[in-house]
């Protein structure tokens, strides 16, 4: 990574070699003394330099958003998340001939999106026309919607004054400027880690929900940057072999697992803006299915919530709540 930044600014990065060598190794150091062994960037086995050929099975990574990822000149804290779920192509089939069911038996059609922060409010159709009966019920079965569906949960979450303010300080030149960049190294580095740990010969296909043109291309940028690029803590071959080449885009339309991202979006932006501290409608629903690998730390977990210094102990025990939950 720091290769990159000395082409960008077309300095000779051969005359650095040893020194990128030295500081590396000193910054390892000190990782171990302060966290314990940290990964080498280079950590996942590849198989083959064209993984196209090896004809792995696809897993579905869909991704949607809460909260806006501009700058937000507010008195008030403001907050930025993506949810994301991950689900094999058999497991997404199935969602969406529950959810077709479920919409029938509360609202006689299909031909529309479960959408929050509705659903959760209770407001438009979800009103029911005051039924509290067909409110509780209709949360119920929502509820063991989430609960009965196998997928594995991803997020990031940003606390958006506390990153203009870590930008602006220069600490780490590697990590993105703008939140939804950010927040998309942060996602993809979690999900490349589970896919190189699955049980099964898989292929990552990622899909975001479709803002618009301008938007959808500068999401395909900031992903095509990690393929070529990389981050400081996953090399770019690591990205290249374990997820397809380029960001899908959907709109909202009819039943589809973007719907768990949507929830899961909305339930951590919520869980962020309470300090780490609250357990908004389905997090406990969603908890159970977040991505853990061994201790959960240092790209293990699959939830990120950046800056957190000030938070790092809730942040902590709720990655050890979680490892808990795997091994019961």
């Amino acid at each position: 990574m720091l290769k990159v930044l000395l082409d960008r600014a077309d300095y000779d990065s051969e005359v650095c070699r040893t020194l990128i060598k030295d500081l590396g190794g000193y910054e390892n150091s000190q990782w171990v003394k302060s966290l314990g062994q940290v990964e080498p960037r280079r950590r996942f086995k590849k198989r083959s330099s064209q993984p196209m050929q090896e004809e792995r099975q696809t897993n579905l990574l869909f991704v949607d958003e809460s909260g806006k990822s501009k700058p937000e000149p507010l008195a008030i804290p403001t907050y930025f998340s993506l949810g994301a779920i991950a689900i094999a192509p058999d497991a997404a089939e199935a969602y969406r001939k529950e959810a077709d069911k479920l919409k029938i038996d509360f609202f006689g059609r299909t031909d529309f999106t479960f959408h929050e922060p509705y659903m959760r409010n209770h407001n438009e159709i979800y009103s029911f026309g005051g039924d509290d009966a067909k409110r509780r019920d209709f949360d119920d079965a929502i509820a063991n919607l989430v609960e009965t569906t196998r997928f594995t949960a991803f997020g990031v979450g940003v606390i958006k004054q506390a990153y203009e303010e870590f930008v602006a300080s220069d600490a780490d030149p590697y990590l993105p400027t703008d939140v939804y960049g950010l927040a998309i190294e942060l996602l993809m580095e979690r999900y490349v880690d589970y896919l190189a740990f699955s049980s099964e010969e898989v292929m990552g296909r990622v899909t975001f929900e479709s803002q618009g043109p301008k938007e959808d291309a500068e999401h395909q940028l900031g992903y095509a940057k990690l393929l070529l690029d990389g981050t400081q803590w996953v090399s770019e071959s690591d990205f290249r072999n374990w997820l397809e080449i380029g960001l899908r885009f959907i709109p909202k339309s009819g039943s589809h697992p973007m719907e768990l991202a949507d929830m899961f979006s909305r339930d951590l932006f919520e869980w962020v803006r309470s300090g780490c501290d609250s357990s908004p409608r389905r997090w406990e629903l969603f908890q159970d299915k977040i991505y853990c690998r061994d201790d959960g730390m240092r790209g293990k977990f699959g939830v990120k919530i950046f800056p957190d210094s000030d938070i790092r102990d809730i942040i902590e025990a709720h990655r050890t709540q979680c490892g808990a939950i795997r091994e019961n």
